[in-house]
């Protein structure tokens, strides 16, 4: 097991006092070293911008021997009572609650993210596991006695098989918490293929799932780039595709995948827009904007990039963010009282750096420059500061582009129905939000908005664990939301069973369409 790590501990503990680590899979219950001739890819501390080890990358060889596991070991936990699954599931959940500063200390040294929000991640996916907790009640079917004359019916939800769940790198163990609980809960087998930026997390939960007692072969992860997905994507064993990530890589899976028969769900972009509303509480407001902006530094599917102001409360909203945004604390995430850490890498950073040049050619107003922001102590992170832009045009490319980093831009509307119109015209329909004392007013928007989640009041709408997670338009491909109500009927087949015992009368052979009559 890997050595907790405290909260006080610096970003420079987590690469100076150990040999550079070396990630690899986990397959059919056990850590699988690389192959001689894997290939590599670096992995970084954000904070300090120096390498603190390496992962392999997975060949399709080693994906097939992480999908052959997993399909060996369907059969007979697909037949294990849901009861037992979920003890299983009760253990672990109290492993990861032994182990959440562990857990969320691998978090901040390969994403960067602050320690509080590292454990704010895992508790967040800890929901879900409790939620699978009650695979029982969940899992029950329906019954009708008496469907036709001396004919029972039935309906049963029984699991798929091999799932699969492609991660990103901004939540490592909250997205694939999102996941496998659920899918393994079912009676499924699952092969997890997280960020190749940050995968640590994946070992320890693989790690802690083995010691909760989950049989071996069914949790397994592969690290690796694209030739690992495509490999999973074509595998003939895989039954279904969990994916979360870029709104273009989201298109590609779920057309690739559904090409070979599985069942898809893949989330993609977002542009979350947060309308605040002429008699909206305004210090609310800029509370709700400070904290969903630039939280996690913005990398967050759900952050709020775009904020459209409605009328002559946007000079007054303007000047108090123009007044907070630069006070926003950056630096490592396991530095105490730092508000944002770092960007996940140096190209990442340069992504973000050029989004805000682009911002600046084509006429938005820079009131607030991250670029300004140096690295803490000296240092080699990729650092950007809190970004604000106000007069920002929807044909503007950071009106229109998921940036992905600190970036708010303020768009200056003149009345509710073009902050709504807005909202609704954009690609992504992932989130969004509305601040007002008005009751009628948010009842409209909830109702008439075209987007996944809507948050009144309420800037980061992300469901509890017991209702599910997902986006409209260009934010979900598939019919399915994630975990909760909708991750049951994703992970599950439905069967219908009629039957009728003989009674000894034989009527002979009946030709026309069976009716109740």
């Amino acid at each position: 097991m890997v050595q907790a790590r405290q909260a006080g501990a610096s970003a420079e503990e987590f690469t100076s006092k150990a040999a550079p680590i070396e990630v690899g899979h986990w397959i059919g219950g056990a850590v699988a070293p690389p192959r001689a001739d894997a290939r590599h890819a670096p992995l970084w501390n954000p904070a300090t911008g120096r390498q603190r080890g390496r992962v392999a990358l997975a060949t399709p060889e080693e994906v097939d021997a992480a999908v052959t596991a997993a399909a060996n070991a369907f059969a007979g936990w697909g037949a294990t009572p849901p009861v037992r699954r979920v003890r299983v599931m009760f253990r672990f959940r109290d492993l990861v609650e032994t182990h959440l500063d562990e857990l969320a200390g691998l978090i901040v040294a390969e994403h960067g993210k602050i320690f509080s929000d590292a454990k704010g991640e895992v508790q967040r996916g800890l929901e879900v596991v409790e939620f699978a907790c009650g695979i029982p009640q969940l899992l029950k079917g329906e019954y009708s006695e008496q469907a036709g004359p001396g004919i029972d019916a039935h309906s049963v939800r029984q699991p798929l098989g091999v799932c699969v769940g492609i991660t990103p790198f901004n939540f490592p163990a909250m997205v694939p918490m999102w996941m496998f609980p659920v899918a393994i809960a079912c009676g499924n087998t699952f092969v997890l293929k997280p960020s190749e930026r940050d995968p640590s997390a994946s070992l320890l939960i693989a790690q802690l799932l083995r010691s909760a007692g989950l049989p071996d072969g069914v949790f397994n992860v592969v690290q690796g780039d694209r030739e690992a997905v495509e490999a999973l994507l074509a595998h003939p064993k895989v039954a279904a595709v969990s994916f979360v990530g870029s709104t273009a890589i989201a298109r590609s899976v779920h057309e690739t995948a559904s090409r070979h028969g599985k069942r898809v769900q893949a989330l993609g972009g977002a542009k979350n827009h947060m309308v605040v509303m002429p008699d909206a509480d305004l210090d609310q407001a800029v509370d709700a904007l400070v904290g969903a902006a630039y939280g996690s530094a913005g990398e967050r599917c759900m952050a709020v990039s775009v904020a459209v102001v409605v009328g002559s409360v946007a000079d007054a909203l303007v000047a108090r963010l123009a007044e907070r945004v630069p006070g926003i604390r950056v630096g490592a995430g396991t530095d105490a009282g730092v508000e944002m850490g770092p960007l996940v890498t140096a190209a990442h950073r340069e992504r973000v750096l050029r989004y805000i040049d682009a911002g600046i050619e084509e006429g938005a107003k820079l009131v607030v420059d991250g670029r300004e922001t140096a690295a803490p102590d000296g240092s080699d992170g990729f650092f950007v500061g809190g970004t604000l832009f106000d007069h920002v045009a929807p044909e503007m490319t950071i009106y229109r582009d998921e940036i992905f980093g600190p970036v708010l831009s303020i768009v200056r509307v003149e009345s509710f129905e073009q902050a709504l119109t807005l909202a609704n015209n954009h690609e992504y329909g992932n989130g969004v939000a509305i601040f007002t004392r008005d009751g009628d007013a948010a009842r409209e928007f909830a109702s008439r908005v075209q987007a996944g989640m809507v948050g009144v009041n309420v800037p980061i709408p992300v469901p509890m664990a017991f209702h599910s997670f997902g986006g409209w338009k260009a934010s979900l491909f598939g019919d399915h939301h994630i975990y909760g109500p909708e991750g049951v009927r994703f992970y599950t087949k439905l069967k219908a069973v009629m039957q009728r015992w003989p009674t000894g009368i034989r009527a002979g052979a009946d030709f026309s369409m069976p009716t109740s009559h």
